[in-house]
């Protein structure tokens, strides 16, 4: 069967993302992604509702909610045992964490499989709700699991440990996302958005 039947995508299917890790924490793991419904799983308040990245991806694919998690799940398990050396999941190319409970689906397979790690970015409120479930999850699993709000915000605090993606209008301390500005070819090769506190200033799409 394709690729496309299968809802963990390879990061080889995206040049951006890259498949296999080169960067030193996370190394040798494999790359998947994860593409949700943007909107219908996004908070009215992410600063990118209007000019959403995906308002210029025509062709991904895109899936829902609906048994969502037990789909996961069976994959998850797939590729666990297909790489030795774990994988990584990008979550969410679009979309994102849509309830509490789905945080905690997250949670529980980082307690599942030791060999898994995630990495992404979110606009919920770091302190409310489904929020403050991801700050939870990236304080109980910080060497696997890094979810960045998205926030025009500098690092502030190892106490709080809120780590953000900011607009290209950010001002403050950050880091230009290395992949937009030529300077490593891939995610995969770069690994500074799960091994930096600094905040990551993402350019206009």
């Amino acid at each position: 069967m394709g690729n496309e039947t299968f809802i963990l995508k390879p990061g080889s299917n995206n040049k951006k993302l890259g498949f296999k890790i080169t960067s030193k924490l996370w190394k040798g793991k494999k790359l998947y992604s994860l593409t949700l419904v943007e909107r219908e799983t996004c908070p009215t308040s992410c600063h990118h509702w209007d000019d959403c990245y995906g308002n210029n991806m025509p062709f991904a694919h895109r899936f829902s909610i609906e048994g969502l998690e037990q789909k996961l799940e069976t994959e998850l398990a797939s590729l666990i045992d297909r790489h030795p050396l774990g994988i990584v999941i990008r979550l969410h190319v679009l979309g994102d964490f849509y309830s509490i409970g789905y945080v905690k689906f997250w949670e529980d397979m980082l307690f599942k499989y030791p060999t898994l790690c995630i990495f992404g970015y979110t606009g919920r409120d770091p302190e409310l709700g489904i929020g403050q479930a991801i700050w939870l999850m990236n304080t109980r699993y910080d060497q696997r699991c890094v979810i960045r709000y998205s926030r025009n915000k500098p690092y502030f605090s190892p106490e709080t440990n809120y780590l953000y993606a900011a607009e290209e209008s950010f001002e403050g301390s950050s880091f230009d996302c290395p992949e937009q500005t030529g300077k490593v070819k891939s995610c995969a090769d770069c690994g500074l958005c799960w091994t930096t506190n600094k905040t990551v200033r993402f350019l206009s799409h």
